[in-house]
């Protein structure tokens, strides 16, 4: 069996096994070959394409034994491919993941990359917090993006912490991305010039019915109804919205994705003048809002 056929075979596995996706890819094929290339040890860019002399050679029968025990394991646990390879790529960058962090997919990362938010930015801009900071990736992306930042990363949970800082240290910036267990923003005083946040926002009835992929990461991270509230999922965001004020610079701007709920956040919030940003999943998943408009 050569290398592509490997891929092709496990590509049918997965279609078969029914499997979800969205951490890190989108389809079976995209996985497959994530899954395969890691077992085997190569490179995740490594060719594929028929004409290729890489995805034409022979697959070895221990290296066919590593790759059929991880596609197994992907099948059988539900598992997200990035907590059985311990790794998850965001606009290019490698970070660490386990199961004590979500998997990094914030779409906030697109527009720190590409520059989308930079319009709103001022060359004074120096102090940035990545609030509900996960695996710290969005925070490391930052201070990649903009090398005179400082940056704050958050999170309530310690372990999600623990997973930063070996993500901190893999990236050499222990000098400017710091970290910080709290609860919202209980423990930051700021004032920050930017906030980057992908906090839980999920709604109640979508939570009833999640893929096992997504039932297998922190549930406080997707949760957006941890309040006993109405269910919509904006829980935590309506405390941050009235507290951010208290910690932003005077010319501020919070960025915020929520995913598939625009229509909960418009109606917990039918005033807030804020700006859709738009991104590769279009212009309702993520916002920008100014301290102002939340001042009024």
């Amino acid at each position: 069996m050569t290398l592509s056929e490997l891929v092709a075979q496990a590509t049918q596995q997965l279609s078969d096994a029914q499997v979800s996706f969205g951490h890190g890819t989108t389809n079976a094929r995209d996985e497959a070959a994530w899954l395969v290339l890691h077992a085997l040890g190569l490179p995740l860019d490594t060719p594929l394409d028929a004409e290729n002399s890489e995805s034409n050679r022979p697959v070895a029968p221990e290296e066919y034994a590593r790759a059929a025990t991880l596609l197994g394991a992907r099948i059988s646990t539900r598992k997200p491919a990035a907590y059985l390879t311990n790794e998850a790529w965001l606009q290019g960058v490698p970070f660490y993941v386990d199961e004590r962090v979500i998997v990094p997919r914030s779409l906030i990362a697109e527009l720190l990359v590409d520059g989308g938010i930079d319009y709103w930015l001022k060359e004074s801009t120096r102090r940035v917090l990545d609030l509900c900071t996960g695996n710290g990736s969005l925070g490391i992306l930052a201070a990649m993006v903009y090398p005179e930042v400082e940056v704050t990363g958050a999170d309530i949970s310690a372990d999600a912490l623990a997973v930063a800082r070996i993500n901190v240290n893999k990236h050499e910036m222990q000098n400017r991305v710091h970290l910080v267990e709290s609860d919202g923003l209980a423990a930051l005083p700021g004032p920050f010039d930017l906030i980057l946040c992908n906090p839980p926002y999920v709604n109640a009835q979508s939570m009833a019915t999640l893929p096992a992929e997504y039932l297998a990461e922190p549930f406080i991270a997707l949760d957006g109804n941890q309040s006993g509230g109405s269910g919509d999922g904006m829980d935590f965001i309506r405390t941050l919205l009235k507290q951010a004020p208290a910690v932003m610079a005077p010319d501020a701007v919070l960025v915020l994705e929520i995913g598939n709920e625009r229509s909960f956040f418009e109606a917990a919030f039918p005033d807030l003048e804020v700006v859709w940003l738009e991104t590769s999943a279009g212009e309702d998943q993520v916002l920008l809002v100014s301290k102002e408009a939340l001042l009024l």
